[in-house]
């Protein structure tokens, strides 16, 4: 009724616009007056005539005309009302403690059951999403809501009471506050279906690898070559038809497979089962057959999706094989990789990485290399080696080095103190980055994350970045690499350096510091030749030894003072044996290198009998430095990669910030826990 009286003093308003009007002209007439009385007459009669037929037609036109004019504006308004009511979009009206007040039949019949009494209630009874503190304060707040089995996007508007258009007589908008939100729910569960099937049916692109096949021919008679190819081709097509895969075989050892992307939720879940079936073939092979699988999926087009599967394939190898790696999109998983690998027993690899690296070396003036932050044996004698190899070459080289820790003070201050290097072998970060230029190659040693590097800034800053690591590849790796050399199989950045080192054209003299340097990487990343040697790294040693290596020198670099002794001793006092297998264990060094007195922990408590793995804690700083060993079938690698480290399959750690050592200590009992649960140990 308040509308309708409103709307009636609006009319009455206008229909009075033109008595007003009829003022100017009683205006008018005046000025006449005192101009022309004659014309002041004819004037002011025809003013009058005016007015009094204009008076007549308001009287009128009020009686007849108002009743018409306000059934049509009030036809108008029930229209409005009536086009909202049945509004085919689910709407309602809620109050700032989200109770429903209003909704239009869509909102009934959806919420309801046809009843209004059914929706006088709180919008959480239907959505227990919807609170009080999810309701929009500015800006709307959209929502995806479950109703039914069906999927609804919704809206939640804030508008204010004043904006608000009555509704019809069965609302009840009674607010306690100044404003009110509308509620718009819109049904995506069809729209949603469609994505899924559109999803699920993308195509798939897998690479299949067959890690190391020629070990397994060359470890198996020739005439049951054929026999062990057939089971394999078998055991592979077998495992491609379960996902409705089309497979074919590309080379004798490489397999190229196409699948619908909704069976690749069921290759995760079985945890491609086909990594151990194939491992399982034995028919006279001594050595069991391993795999590496590369899915690339999400992509937009398959030709995407093929070239993200050449990369986690070489991820796969990368990380040692025996695995596989999808894909999706940006994001990388890793499944597998519990084997810590077959050494290659061939070197064609190392001699095409040595004449690449000789050939790269062709235009470039000078040479900058660098291994980890916080530098290792292995990672410094295997810069010596690549210091040696580009002198040889006739290139200027420097070794990046900040501070020598406690690790290996003694191999470099044999270099320091030395005539025969002078200062220039050893150069600070500051002046690496001021010697760059257009001729300079970086080469990084021991590590391929550029995070770890001694000075992440050179790999920007290089033209032409090389890369010679062992360690498994992870999801960060140096992108802008024009050579990497990455091996995991090797024992040692130094073992690999080595191999190169002998097949370079020019004959390279390696001095007696220098092999020792090399040597001492290898013995302390071997644990003394105890952990991941092969023929090779032996071959490696003897190599070192035959340029001038001398054992005794080398066990003298690592003596340790009868503190630290202690300290070690201490460490596998305090070890604590967790689910019968696994050792930890907290030391507190005090000394430059955090890690090397948690590393020797980790191998002494490998000797105690049972013990697969081994975990030892130690903190500097607000860092806490993990070291992780083992000597079964234990793969630390993956272990410490799931709390963010890396390293190989039987060594590894990881570097946590801003944690506490016995916090760091229960995650890894946690994730010792679900991996066994998992079935992942």
């Amino acid at each position: 009724m308040n509308k309708e009286k409103v709307l009636r003093n609006k009319i009455e308003k206008y229909l009075l616009v033109p008595i007003l009007f009829s003022l100017i002209l009683v205006a008018m007439c005046v000025g006449i007056y005192f101009i022309d009385i004659n014309a002041f007459i004819v004037a002011a009669t025809a003013t009058g005539i005016f007015i009094v037929c204009e008076g007549v037609v308001f009287l009128i036109t009020q009686k007849r005309i108002m009743p018409v004019m306000m059934g049509f504006a009030m036809e108008q308004g029930q229209i409005q009302r009536e086009l909202l009511k049945k509004l085919a979009v689910p709407y309602a009206v809620l109050d700032d403690d989200g109770k429903i007040l209003w909704g239009n039949d869509e909102f009934v019949n959806l919420v309801g059951d046809g009843s209004r009494k059914r929706i006088r209630k709180n919008i959480s009874a239907f959505f227990p999403v919807i609170g009080t503190d999810t309701l929009p304060k500015e800006e709307p707040v959209s929502l995806r809501l479950t109703l039914n089995g069906s999927i609804f996007d919704s809206l939640i508007k804030k508008v204010s009471f004043d904006e608000v258009l009555a509704s019809d007589e069965d609302a009840d908008i009674s607010p306690r506050g100044e404003h009110l939100f509308a509620f718009y729910l819109f049904d995506v569960t069809e729209l949603n279906m469609y994505k899924r099937e559109i999803e699920e049916n993308k195509l798939v692109a897998g690479l299949l690898y067959i890690d190391n096949y020629e070990e397994v021919m060359e470890n198996t008679e020739e005439m049951r070559h054929s026999l062990v190819e057939a089971l394999v081709d078998r055991r592979i097509s077998m495992y491609f038809s379960t996902i409705d895969a089309i497979g074919k075989k590309t080379e004798k050892d490489k397999y190229l497979f196409v699948f619908r992307q909704k069976y690749l939720n069921q290759l995760k879940d079985t945890k491609f089962a086909i990594l151990d079936e194939v491992k399982s073939i034995n028919v006279g092979n001594e050595i069991p057959i391993t795999l590496s699988i590369g899915i690339g999926a999400d992509a937009a087009d398959f030709s995407t999706a093929y070239e993200n599967a050449r990369t986690a394939i070489g991820l796969a190898l990368g990380r040692g094989g025996d695995q596989a790696v999808i894909r999706y999109g940006d994001k990388i998983s890793y499944f597998g990789g519990k084997s810590s690998g077959t050494e290659k027993s061939t070197r064609v690899k190392a001699r095409v990485k040595a004449q690449a690296f000789s050939e790269l070396l062709t235009d470039k003036e000078n040479v900058l290399i660098m291994g980890h932050k916080r530098p290792d044996a292995d990672a410094f004698g295997s810069a010596v080696g690549v210091y040696r190899l580009v002198k040889t070459l006739g290139k200027n080289a420097n070794i990046v080095l900040d501070e020598a820790t406690a690790a290996i003070e003694n191999i470099v201050s044999t270099f320091r103190d030395n005539a025969m290097y002078g200062g220039e072998m050893i150069i600070s970060r500051e002046q690496a980055i001021a010697s760059v230029n257009d001729k300079t190659l970086v080469v990084v040693v021991d590590v391929n994350k550029p995070s770890m590097t001694e000075c992440e800034e050179l790999l920007s800053l290089g033209k032409t970045v090389v890369v010679f690591d062992h360690h498994r590849q992870a999801e960060e790796r140096i992108e802008n690499a024009t050579l990497s050399y990455i091996e995991p199989y090797a024992s040692s950045a130094c073992e690999m350096v080595a191999e190169m080192l002998q097949y370079i054209d020019e004959k390279v003299k390696i001095k007696p510091a220098e092999a020792d340097a090399m040597y001492a990487g290898i013995v302390i990343d071997t644990n003394g030749f105890l952990t991941k040697t092969g023929v090779r790294t032996f071959e490696a040693a003897s190599y070192l030894r035959r340029n001038g290596a001398d054992v005794v020198r080398v066990r003298k670099m690592f003596r340790e003072d009868m503190n630290s002794f202690k300290a070690v001793a201490e460490g596998v006092m305090n070890a604590e044996i967790f689910m019968t297998a696994f050792a930890l264990s907290k030391v507190n060094p005090d000394s430059q290198a955090p890690t090397v007195l948690g590393a020797k922990v980790a191998n002494e408590l490998l000797d105690v009998e049972g013990i697969r793995a081994s975990f030892v804690a130690t903190k500097v700083a607000d860092t806490v430095y993990l070291s992780a060993r083992s000597v079964d079938d234990v793969n630390v690698q993956v272990i410490m990669e799931k709390i963010g480290g890396g390293g190989h399959a039987n060594v590894a750690g990881a570097q946590i910030k801003d944690a506490t050592v016995d916090e760091v200590l229960t995650s890894v009992k946690d994730l010792l826990k679900e991996m066994y649960h998992d079935g992942d140990l």
